[in-house]
């Protein structure tokens, strides 16, 4: 079993700063790619950011220059660095990591979300 344990969430001004968390614990051989994802009150859940062990990213247009995706791999923990936040950045931020198990089993996980209301 992988879990995924999420974070650094809370209550932000529009204009303010958070930084999310989240660290993988469990039967991992190697780790792919991590990203955030997030779904906003009546929207679908939309790709944030991505960052693969090679250290490449990308960012969904909505953020581009405020979020910085970053990991360490040796804690098995990715980050999001969210500036200049935004009143429609609020939503329930989820972690996900791409990672086999073994050498013969590749599996996704989610973490359990974590609530970033952004608001004056």
């Amino acid at each position: 079993q992988v879990q995924l344990v999420e974070s650094g969430g809370g209550s932000v001004q529009p204009g303010g700063s958070l930084r999310l968390s989240c660290t993988a614990s469990g039967s991992i051989f190697s780790m792919i790619a991590m990203a955030w994802y997030r779904q906003a009150p009546g929207k679908q859940r939309e790709l944030v950011a991505t960052i693969t062990t090679a250290d490449t990213t990308t960012y969904a247009d909505a953020v581009k220059g405020r979020f910085t995706i970053s990991r360490d791999n040796a804690k098995n923990t990715v980050y999001l660095k969210m500036n200049s936040l935004k009143p429609e950045d609020t939503a329930v931020y989820y972690c996900n990591v791409d990672l086999w198990n073994t050498p013969i089993v590749r599996q996704t996980y989610w973490g359990q979300g974590t609530q970033v209301p952004v608001s004056s």
